[in-house]
């Protein structure tokens, strides 16, 4: 695997795109895991985002029915035609985060890590049964941080809501080349059956979030542009905001549930919208 990638190099002369977060991860036994980890069989169909040279690729032929690889770079896309003869496998041309993607069950990717959160939201916008994942480890973590822990962010928050989220493994940076200068870690994500699924005012995670280590009420008043409410405004509804749910609490503290006990509150007082995300 590791003398076909660097075989694969030499042949085509290919110099990695940094910024494209190009860092092809080439150690047999952690790709092996993640095809565990996926418990891939013929009956499944794979998106692959970022195929880079095919190491992935070629082993999710064999074990998967069908396999979308989108890729960005349209000199690795014409490398993997070049040189690989699957029956199964369709390349699609184009970024991951503007085209339109195929009906797939699974995920089993080394991501870009400059778009992990919006390729990991995109994803959860789909009915898929399990993804497993490859990010930077700070990232990874903040994914999966529980509601007071110093990690726990917007990001926590939004994933939790939707999707359950395990760290399986941590990859040290010499397991890719070129080296990145990170640290990563494999994440299995498994999103929640909808009728579970919490949905929550991105405006309100925002303004709450951006002052993360305050009470909610505090954060809300420093925020309060981001909800379209101007100064008058806001001090006119304080005295109501009084009584409000959590109101005491960090925001750092908060679940997908109590966050969606504060909106409740605030759509009845038509300072938000009712429902979930605009």
């Amino acid at each position: 695997m590791r003398e076909r990638l660097f075989y694969l190099i030499s042949k085509y002369n290919f110099k990695p795109n940094r910024n494209l977060g190009q860092n092809f991860l080439m150690v047999p036994d952690i790709i092996e895991r993640n095809i565990e980890r996926a418990e891939l069989s013929e009956k499944d169909t794979v998106l692959e985002i970022g195929p880079g040279l095919g190491v992935l690729t070629e082993v999710l032929a064999k074990r998967a029915g069908k396999v979308y690889a989108i890729e960005r770079d349209l000199r690795l896309v014409q490398i993997l035609r070049n040189e690989y003869n699957w029956s199964n496998v369709e390349i699609i041309e184009g970024d991951v985060l503007r085209v339109p993607l195929p009906e797939f069950n699974k995920v089993v990717s080394n991501l870009p890590y400059q778009i992990s959160s919006p390729i990991t939201f995109r994803l959860l916008e789909h009915d898929f049964e399990r993804a497993v994942l490859v990010y930077q480890l700070e990232f990874a973590k903040r994914m999966v941080a529980e509601p007071g822990d110093k990690n726990y962010s917007r990001l926590s928050l939004m994933i939790q809501a939707r999707a359950h989220a395990e760290i399986a493994e941590r990859i040290g940076r010499g397991a890719f080349w070129p080296k990145p200068e990170v640290d990563s870690a494999v994440v299995v994500l498994t999103p929640k059956p909808r009728g579970e699924r919490i949905e929550l005012n991105k405006n309100l995670v925002r303004a709450l979030f951006q002052h993360r280590g305050s009470t909610v009420l505090s954060a809300l008043k420093k925020s309060h542009h981001m909800l379209g409410l101007n100064r008058e405004e806001f001090k006119r509804m304080r005295k109501e905001l009084g009584s409000l749910p959590h109101g005491e609490k960090r925001v750092f503290q908060l679940s997908p549930e109590e966050v969606k006990e504060i909106e409740g509150v605030l759509s009845g007082m038509s300072i938000i919208p009712p429902g979930g995300s605009p």
